[in-house]
Parts: C-alpha cells; structure tokens; sequence
C-alpha cells in the first residue's frame, strides 16, 4: 500500500489487513510499562492539518511516536501557508526535507488525492485524515476496528448513521468500508441532510462487496433491528441556510436519548466519531452509558493509525 486516500474502491483484503494488524499492535502492547515499538525508527511522519482536529491529530502524533517514528506537526497558522504558500509547495518542502510520510486533514475535497499526485515521484506517502466533505478513512478503518471488538463478523451486522449525512465525510468513508466488509448499511437523517443520489454512495465499494445500503428518516423504526447505531455530528460550520427548523426539534426527532437507547437490541452498541454536540444529537447519558463505545474508538484510533503507518512504511521484512 502506497496512499491511503479512501475507503472508497479499498478492498476487503486490504481492509481486513490493516485491522488484523491493528488487532495485532493492541495485544503486543498490552500491559507494557513503555508502549514503544522500533518498528519505524528512521522514519519521519508530518501530520500538516489546515482545519482542527483533538481526536485524530493527536492519535496520529501518538501512534507515530509509539512506533518510534520522528513525527513533526506542521499547522496551516504557523506555517509559511500563512504567508501565501499554495498546498503544493509546501508539499513538495516537506517531502524535499525528508517526510516519508504527510497525514493531511484539508478543507478542500480531494486535497489528499492532489497531494499524492504532486509526491508521485518523491517517495512519499499520503494518508488522508479529512477532506472537505469527502473521505476520512482511518476514521472508518477505526469504527469497524471497534464494531468487530464488539460484534465479532461485521457480515451481515446491520449499522445505522444518522444525522447529518450531507455535510459528513465519516459517513461516506463508513458507507464504503461498511458495505465492502458485507454489513448492511441505514441512512437514518431528514431528507434536507442526505446528498443527492444517495443510493449510488456504495458505488465504489470494492468488486464482490457484499452489503447492502437503504435510507430511512424514522429513527425510531430502524433502531430495533440495528447491531450498531452511529450518530454524525450536525455540521453547523458547513451549512448555509436552514436545513432543520431548530436545535430542539432536530433533537426530538434524530436525538439519541434514554428512551431511544431502550429501543436497541440489549447487543447493540453506540458510536460517535466525535466532537459530540451533547444534549442535540445525543444524549449525555447516552453517550457516558455502557452501550457506548466513544471512548473506545478513540483508544482503537491509535492502534489503526498506527497499522496504517506499518503497511504504508514499515519494510516487507518487518513484522508488527
């Protein structure tokens, strides 16, 4: 693996490696007084992020250095992009430095995709932490990192996503990855919060998948036969206009609350990639109960960041 860019057209094979190893790293690390491998010593990751990130800045910065990488953070603010610098000059500067690895988060859709063209011929990896509205995929290889640690087989599990669908990269990077690795897939959001065409999202899944994709706007409905419910974050910051009549009635209507929670199967689990809007699309004790695993997606963050860096850096001859 040279990129990873998308989970769009990612294999199953490819797919199944990564959370395998990440499965692999977690054991290895288990009860380690120092969690530090010398698997990448000698390499250096940059992570250059141009919109904020906690969650996936951070567990990059960490699985790197766990892994005894060199990683640099580059930030958009305290970079010579705030003098003028376009995204490939300062692309082409860090691979010039000696980056083997760039981790991009970028407001622009297809930004990652631009930058792996760019690097083609430096030698340099590219992984995708966010783009524009388009694709995170460690954030989906992370959600079905968890979802097997909960479920076991994520074929023929039933997940649902719900909320803002329209303005949600987590959402279409899960859709292909759920659907390549054989779940079943509902859209749960108001009609103003699904993308036009939604039916053709699992399009570029990978040849052979075996899930399946449906849309629904009743929340209620669909909860009773899900395996696993993920709540999306309402992307205020991407909208312009009124996609709902109010904070409150979106709430009502697509909130997961107690009552909502009684509704899962007593297997299900709660997911949210985070940051959670508490109280508007989900509910605090919801969010703090034993059903949910928030907490342990961040956890499993790490260990499949740091299985990403592996396949992409790590030599043929390495072991995890």
């Amino acid at each position: 693996m040279r990129h990873l860019l998308a989970t769009e057209g990612l294999d199953a094979e490819a797919a199944t490696a990564v959370l395998d190893t990440a499965d692999e790293l977690k054991r290895t690390l288990l009860g380690r007084e120092v969690r530090k491998l010398p698997t990448l010593r000698g390499r250096t990751v940059v992570t250059m992020f141009y919109e904020n990130s906690t969650r996936t800045r951070v567990s990059f910065e960490i699985a790197g250095k766990w892994m005894s990488a060199d990683v640099i953070n580059v930030s958009a603010g305290g970079s010579s992009v705030g003098k003028g610098e376009s995204l490939r000059d300062t692309a082409l500067t860090l691979a010039a430095a000696g980056a083997d690895c760039v981790v991009v988060r970028h407001p622009a859709s297809g930004a990652a995709q631009r930058l792996a063209g760019w690097l083609a011929d430096a030698g340099t990896s590219v992984v995708n932490a966010g783009d524009g509205m388009h694709e995170h995929p460690t954030q989906a290889l992370l959600d079905a990192a968890t979802l097997r640690e909960r479920l076991g087989s994520l074929a023929g599990r039933r997940v649902a996503i719900v909320g803002d669908v329209l303005h949600s990269r987590v959402a279409r990077s899960n859709v292909h990855l759920l659907i390549t690795l054989g779940a079943e897939v509902v859209l749960v959001a108001p009609p103003t919060l699904l993308p036009p065409g939604v039916a053709a999202l699992p399009g570029g899944a990978s040849a052979g998948a075996s899930g399946s994709l449906t849309v629904s706007h009743d929340l209620d409905a669909e909860l009773p036969a899900v395996d696993a419910v993920m709540m999306l974050r309402v992307q205020a910051e991407r909208m312009h206009g009124g996609y709902f009549p109010s904070a409150r009635e979106y709430a009502i209507a697509y909130g997961l609350n107690e009552r909502r929670l009684r509704l899962l199967p007593d297997h299900a689990v709660v997911l949210h990639p985070g940051p959670m809007l508490r109280g508007m699309e989900i509910a605090s004790t919801v969010a703090d109960s034993p059903r949910s695993a928030i907490t342990e997606q961040v956890r499993n963050g790490v260990h499949v960041r740091m299985a990403v860096l592996y396949h992409l850096l790590a030599g043929e001859g390495e072991t995890a």
